[in-house]
């Protein structure tokens, strides 16, 4: 039997809080669960800093992958024997699904962006780079590897696989959300997944769903607005963020400045000097940062020494509604202020802006393009999601954006009484100003 068809001796199962089971029964898939690339992924909060706002939101990017696998299992399942579907896709399916978070790093969109890195850069390397992972999926025939790199890459030509992994309603979107509402404790992320995997029907080149299934969709839509803003999106988590963000930063400039730390920082040089290499990325994860952290609370450097205090004991910056578009005078004005309180505005007053686009038609031509949902009619025909469902036209193409404004008000309080500084800034910092 060739292995890329080999199946194991008997069936291996995870228990999974969310789906109840993630069922393995081939031979490949078990043995990329046991590679140290993907059991690195155990180290990666899913979540990142959420765990700072929500106490239970402690899983991990491993947890999560498993999750997408399985769904990516039920619906392939659920497509035998139909029309438009290829079997000889299986496995590349079940193997993308597995491994389409493999290159994310520790507290990942905020690491990325201090390092300037991307974690598709990283994924696709570990996939076709020297890895135990790639070994494995050569092994399947080869070439598998750069196939399965596609599909992540959303540049394989069977558009069909790929909306399984990447698409408006995909399986990564359907395990995150519920995942994310479970260890978070919150209600929003519930959606009925097991009627969308009914409704799901293979079509040349992309996933559908039956219109009979239309208001299972609107759900799992609304959840994930939801989601967004109540968790996602939360002002404390994006504090946490602003903080952790802000460390790096520093320990990035003192390490360009010659300071001298009293650890050497080794697993951070590379990303200082922006020349990562993959065996760098893979030694870095978050039990390893979180070290660092510990250690620099102790660095005689005050900015790096507080920043890091802040974090790790949870005491973070205080925030309001501030648009910079609109309050750039203020902003120019409290700049100034922080300098001559002898407070560093680069790390001390910073503006953070979330956005999101819930759902979106198809707008050809524009960065990000989105293929739209599309509802299978009883006469066979096609339709697009928005132009059936009054909720989801409600919020197409409709994307919101917050700003926030994050300071240290404890900082600014030890300033003394008497001193006017003091009393501009926090009148400017008033809620109620804003």
């Amino acid at each position: 039997m060739a292995y890329k068809d080999e199946q194991l001796n008997e069936e291996k199962v995870f228990k999974d809080p969310v789906h109840r089971y993630v069922h393995v029964q081939d031979r490949v898939i078990w043995d990329l669960i046991a590679t140290p690339e993907f059991q690195r992924l155990r180290r990666i909060k899913q979540l990142g800093t959420t765990y700072l706002t929500f106490h239970g939101a402690e899983h991990s990017r491993f947890n999560h992958s498993l999750g997408v696998y399985e769904i990516v299992r039920r619906i392939l399942y659920n497509f035998q024997g139909r029309p438009h579907w290829n079997p000889d896709e299986r496995l590349l399916c079940l193997c993308a699904a597995l491994l389409h978070d493999l290159g994310h790093g520790p507290f990942s969109h905020s690491f990325e962006k201090v390092f300037k890195l991307d974690h598709e850069y990283f994924t696709k390397q570990i996939i076709v780079g020297d890895t135990e992972i790639n070994r494995i999926l050569e092994c399947v025939s080869p070439g598998f590897s750069k196939k399965v790199a596609d599909v992540i890459n959303k540049t394989y030509e069977d558009k069909l696989v790929v909306s399984l992994i990447s698409s408006q309603i995909d399986a990564d979107r359907m395990d995150y959300l519920q995942r994310d509402a479970y260890f978070t404790g919150v209600s929003y992320g519930h959606f009925d997944m097991e009627r969308i995997l009914r409704v799901m029907r293979p079509i040349e080149d992309q996933v559908v769903i039956k219109s009979s299934g239309m208001h299972a969709v609107e759900d799992y839509i609304m959840s994930r607005y939801q989601m967004y803003w109540q968790v996602y999106f939360h002002p404390v988590t994006r504090s946490a963020e602003v903080i952790l963000s802000r460390i790096l930063h520093r320990a990035k400039y003192l390490f360009e400045e010659n300071y001298t730390f009293k650890l050497k920082p080794i697993h951070f040089i590379s990303f200082f000097k922006e020349q990562v290499d993959l065996s760098d990325y893979l030694k870095l994860d978050e039990s390893i940062v979180s070290y660092y952290f510990q250690l620099w609370q102790e660095e005689d450097d005050d900015i790096l020494r507080d920043l890091c205090e802040r974090f790790v004991n949870r005491r973070l910056f205080k925030y309001i509604e501030f648009n910079p578009n609109q309050q750039m005078n203020e902003w120019m004005e409290l700049y100034r202020l922080f300098q001559k309180a002898g407070i560093d505005p680069e790390y001390y007053l910073v503006v953070d802006s979330s956005s999101d686009l819930p759902y979106d038609f198809y707008r050809p031509g524009e960065e990000e393009e989105r293929l739209p949902i599309h509802l299978l009619m009883p006469d066979g025909g096609l339709k697009e999601l928005s132009r059936h469902s009054d909720i989801v036209e409600s919020i197409s193409g409709k994307k919101r954006t917050d700003h926030k404004l994050y300071f240290p008000r404890d900082m600014l309080e030890s300033l003394t009484d008497d001193d006017p500084v003091k009393s501009r800034i926090l009148d400017l910092l008033s809620p109620a100003r804003n």
